[in-house]
């Protein structure tokens, strides 16, 4: 993606919340840190990781939708621009697109298709939106039903077609196919793999890694609030092409390649190791790995542990 446009640039980005405890004490807890992403124009990206890695905080930091009690630091730049808040407002839901994890976001008091088409009474857009809801297998009556009347998987396929509907520069998407069966989710992300191959930059949050090799340009691997590794899809094709510990247990216990899981469990916030945050479950981990773990550039990629090159 050298010669494309970078969309969406994030350095050293973090998420923080602050915390009382007993007699009115005040501690933060930052549960995303050091987190680095790249979207270029036509690309992309899928974010895989376990519940609890900070991901949907992302997605929300990125529209800034964040929870009112939420800090964030670092640096997000959009189309060669920082991302202000006010920035953020100007162009959510029109340059820049969500795609939410949670049905919620839905109005319960508006019909559906008038939602998607945000009140507009356009004959052409009625037909594009008609289209795409039967490419969905949703039928004609839903376009005047209310979200309430419908079920949770037909619910997400309508905000699945609030993208579809846009022109939008940038898509993030926040775990999309939940509730879907394994048609219509694999329907649904090559849709996004459309929407890249116009050109728009795509950043698809996923716990399903498998179903992200299968259409994205690059796979980031979030684990305790930050980034572990960038890696080519190709890179996938087998475990010795890639580079973080992490990355390779993934690898191992896709179903294709035995199922096998690790010892373990993600580090809560309040308990995260000193150095790597892989550390406890890395076969790997030595005292030299306590220190501060640099993301660095390994094989045309990205990775934070000290020691890739020897794994």
């Amino acid at each position: 993606m050298e010669n494309k446009k970078t969309i969406l640039d994030i350095h050293n980005f973090s998420v923080s919340f602050e915390q009382y405890g007993s007699g009115f004490k005040k501690t933060t807890l930052p549960v995303i840190h050091n987190l680095d992403i790249t979207v270029h124009q036509g690309e992309m990206v899928a974010i895989v990781g376990s519940s609890g890695s900070g991901k949907s905080l992302l997605a929300h930091g990125i529209l800034g939708i964040q929870p009112y009690n939420a800090t964030l630091g670092g640096e997000i730049i959009y189309n060669g621009e920082v991302l202000t808040e006010e920035r953020k407002k100007a162009l959510r839901g029109s340059e820049i697109v969500l795609v939410p994890q949670g049905t919620s976001y839905l109005d319960p008091l508006m019909k559906v298709g008038p939602q998607v088409l945000k009140g507009k009474n356009d004959k052409k857009l009625k037909e594009r939106l008609d289209k795409i809801f039967k490419g969905y297998n949703l039928r004609d009556n839903v376009y005047n039903l209310y979200p309430f009347e419908l079920s949770g998987g037909m619910n997400r396929r309508i905000m699945v077609s609030t993208a579809m509907m846009a022109q939008p520069k940038l898509v993030v998407a926040d775990e999309p196919t939940p509730g879907l069966h394994m048609e219509m989710a694999k329907k649904v992300m090559s849709h996004f793999r459309e929407l890249a191959d116009n050109g728009a930059g795509v950043l698809v949050i996923t716990h399903d890694l498998e179903q992200a090799i299968e259409v994205a340009d690059r796979i980031v691997v979030f684990y305790a609030g930050t980034t572990l590794e960038d890696a080519d899809v190709k890179d996938f094709e087998k475990e010795e092409t890639l580079r973080h510990p992490y990355t390779k247990a993934l690898w191992r216990a896709m179903p294709k390649n035995g199922f096998k899981f690790i010892d373990g469990i993600q580090p809560y916030v309040k308990a995260m190791p000193e150095g790597c945050v892989f550390g406890p479950r890395c076969p790997h981990f030595t005292e030299e790995c306590k220190c501060a773990i640099p993301y660095k550039n390994v094989k045309d990629g990205r990775v934070r542990c000290i020691k890739a090159e020897e794994n």
